[in-house]
């Protein structure tokens, strides 16, 4: 499932830096400090001896110095069951921003969960293994296009969910949907987030051999593409790739859970929702190990240290800066950290230039149902147009605004887990 975009352009970052490195889709680079392509044993049976970039990553080496202890992370997803065993007091308030019945907890096919536990999972009870066990998870429920069909939801799901991350404590925003089409609300909630100092990672999609469409949140300037990668360090064939790919993460052959039941995981690639995921984690680590840095600050960490076989500041379109590795700057000390206040996204500079937010930020305000008519969309039905009901489609740099029907809302809102 995936996350898709319609935007000529990705970045603000100068073309010059850009300049596409035209690579196949065999680019190849190492894991960690000294990676070796070991399968995990056939006799094992457990989901942790699955996990195979746990040690390419070396998860252990860096959890002696850094867990992501005081991040916490903003899932915004399907849901997270806060009572797995993985997740047992890792999850904290978050919001249902659908508007329908149930919360945040309420996690309705399992990849929300799943997520949440690729980033902070304890592994109790032989459940996944998080890179980042020492963060909180701050869990934000939106809708995805089953939900959609079968619920009343709010139309602003996602852009009140990510108003809201940005208004409160969390560090990190990690979303592993997409849509095709970007809206004009969720791109001011996005701008906001980067405001307010918040770490943004999201999916490209895995439509890559299904036209290779971009998507949002993917696309936007502001947020960080993750493209997903397999054990060699190559590409997933299914990944999107082009200008939307800021840096890859491991996304093949990652078990997930298989339902909303939480009965069993199953086996197959996790694709770049669980890549995204282990991004978020990623930058988890590095920011608690250094406390004091901005998200511009971690961020560029992650890009110096990614590893690739292509020049510096050069991006491939199907690995951006290349893999990313936290040990080299938990277990060495690699990575330049640059100005707090310059994005090394567009290499402009930000206003989130804080580390930490106001002491009164807080995840907790609920959609109010009485207001559900005014940003809400039944099954099938088109929500009450205002200036907030469109789509910005880019023609050779022309923004033509459109004002949606009921048909073109729906299509608007067509969204995949990634």
């Amino acid at each position: 499932m995936t996350a898709l975009v319609s935007q000529t352009r990705k970045r603000c970052v100068s073309l010059r830096l850009r300049g596409r490195l035209l690579v196949t889709m065999a680019v190849t680079a190492a894991w960690g400090m000294c990676f070796a392509a070991t399968a995990p044993s056939a006799l094992a049976a457990d989901v942790q001896s699955k996990q195979w970039y746990l040690s390419a990553m070396q998860a252990e080496e860096m959890w002696k110095a850094a867990t992501g202890q005081g991040v916490k992370v903003a899932v915004i997803d399907s849901g997270v069951n806060a009572s797995t065993p993985s997740l047992a007091g890792q999850v904290l308030e978050g919001l249902d921003a659908t508007g329908a019945e149930g919360d945040e907890t309420d996690d309705y096919d399992g990849h929300g969960t799943t997520m949440a536990e690729l980033i902070v999972g304890t592994g109790r009870g032989g459940g996944l293994k998080g890179l980042a066990p020492g963060a909180k998870v701050v869990p934000m429920r939106v809708a995805d296009t089953q939900f959609q069909n079968e619920h009343s939801v709010n139309a602003y799901d996602t852009a009140d969910s990510i108003r809201a991350a940005a208004d409160s404590d969390v560090k990190i925003i990690s979303m592993s949907f997409g849509s095709d089409f970007q809206m004009q609300r969720e791109a001011e909630a996005v701008k906001y987030a980067q405001s307010k100092g918040k770490l943004f990672f999201a999916a490209v999609g895995n439509e890559a051999k299904e036209g290779n469409p971009e998507s949002y949140p993917a696309a936007y300037p502001e947020v960080v593409g993750v493209s997903s990668a397999d054990r060699d360090g190559k590409v997933a064939e299914y990944s999107q790739n082009g200008d939307t790919v800021d840096i890859a993460a491991p996304g093949n052959d990652i078990p997930y859970w298989c339902n909303e039941t939480f009965q069993d995981y199953c086996d197959g690639d996790g694709g770049t929702s669980a890549a995204t995921a282990i991004a978020s984690a990623s930058a988890a680590l590095v920011w608690s190990a250094h406390p004091d840095w901005t998200a511009n600050q971690v961020l560029n960490v992650l890009f110096d240290t990614a590893s690739r076989d292509w020049k510096k500041g050069t991006l491939s379109k199907y690995l951006g800066h290349g893999l990313i590795r936290p040990s080299m700057n938990i277990l060495k000390g690699e990575g330049t950290p640059g100005a707090p206040d310059i994005s090394p996204l567009t290499n402009e500079k930000t206003s989130g230039s804080t580390a930490t937010p106001a002491p009164s930020a807080s995840v907790s305000a609920k959609p109010e149902k009485e207001e559900k008519a005014d940003g809400a969309v039944a099954a099938g039905a088109s929500p009450d147009k205002g200036d907030d009901d469109q789509l910005v489609y880019i023609f050779g740099g022309v923004a033509a605004v459109v004002v949606l029907g009921a048909a073109a809302f729906a299509l608007g809102r067509q969204r995949r887990r990634s």
